[in-house]
């Protein structure tokens, strides 16, 4: 299972090669034209010499992760964040580090030995560490060295019939639904761009957007979920299992108002399950997206995924399929002439 590989493979902001090996092999039988960039995001070219609004696809290849910045004298490695990690959810958290794929537990002081004060308030980053059963620093070094990426060992697994759980659904799921959309692409210019960095600044998403120049962008991405106990209700809006999130705005973008209604519209027509994006937190790759050159068109169709940006993540395959069917029949759509 392709998602499987793209959730488990090691894939932080800045270290996406694994990544793009995997979706270059699987886009192969479809690319017309495929390449990269200096930055190291992927291009696919369909049909670039057909008739047509010149239309991009993007997801995002990168991961949250950990990069290791220090190395202390009995061997524990200290880090930071790479990306948007919540401090509270790492403690004991099982990693892999470095390119050789070293396994680690992230430690801190046991609660025996906090005081009251320290008890009652979440660990710092500055008070964990990563320890991969290294007697001393020497013996650290022969596997580890400062600059090496860390991210979660969780490996995808099914929890019930249809809901997964795995590590990097945001943004893999993405990457997942381009590779299905690209066996069904209609003839009509479209560059599929996976990009990098997105995680610590939408670095990719930027010189991509330049580089093809579209005359509309569509983002597909991986966004939180509601449906769990103590979230704001803000009408139960993304909820897992009521299909792709079409947003509306977030920290990054608001949607082009047009092309929001054609792409509920479109959503409408084919009685494909959709909901609305309404929480204004967060962003995407679409922030540097349609700011590139003179502005460019730019949507986001969103993958409802609990517990983003954590060591485990769950989603719905149905809302896969319902973003894959509403993504391909948005290209069906404009390539019928339809107008954003």
């Amino acid at each position: 299972m392709l998602l499987r590989q793209l959730t488990e493979a090691f894939g932080p902001s800045g270290c996406e090669d694994e990544v793009r090996q995997l979706i270059a092999v699987a886009a192969k039988p479809y690319a017309k034209t495929m390449y990269t960039d200096v930055l190291g995001s992927l291009y696919v070219e369909m049909h670039s010499a057909a008739i047509g609004p010149k239309v991009m696809l993007c997801a995002h290849m990168d991961e949250v992760g950990l990069m290791i910045v220090h190395i202390e004298d009995n061997g524990l490695l200290k880090f930071r964040p790479v990306g948007g990690i919540d401090p509270r959810i790492l403690v004991s958290k099982v990693v892999t580090v470095g390119p050789n794929r070293i396994p680690g537990v992230i430690g801190a002081k046991a609660i025996h030995l906090q005081t009251p004060d320290e008890r009652k308030k979440p660990l710092p980053i500055d008070q964990l560490y990563i320890d991969i059963g290294a007697k001393h620093k020497e013996e650290a070094e022969k596997h580890v060295h400062i600059g090496d990426y860390a991210v979660f060992a969780t490996m995808f697994k099914e929890l019930e019939e249809g809901r997964f759980c795995a590590k990097a659904f945001d943004d893999r799921v993405g990457c997942s639904v381009l590779l299905e959309v690209m066996k069904r692409c209609p003839d009509i210019p479209v560059t599929f761009a996976f990009t990098v960095q997105e995680e610590i600044g939408l670095r990719g998403a930027g010189p991509a957007a330049y580089r093809i120049q579209p005359d509309i962008a569509l983002v597909i991405e991986g966004t939180i979920c509601f449906d769990v106990i103590g979230a704001p209700p803000h009408g139960q809006a993304t909820i897992l299992g009521a299909g792709p999130a079409i947003s509306v705005m977030d920290n990054a973008s608001m949607a082009n108002r047009s092309f929001l209604r054609f792409m509920k519209k479109t959503a409408e027509t084919y009685q494909i399950p959709h909901q609305m994006r309404r929480a204004t937190g967060g962003g995407n790759d679409a922030g540097a997206i349609h700011l590139a050159r003179e502005g460019i068109l730019t949507g986001s169709l969103s993958v409802p995924t609990r517990y983003i940006h954590a060591p485990a993540q769950i989603i719905c395959r149905e809302d896969v399929e319902h973003t894959v069917e509403l993504t391909a029949k948005i290209l069906d759509e404009l390539a019928k002439g339809g107008n954003p």
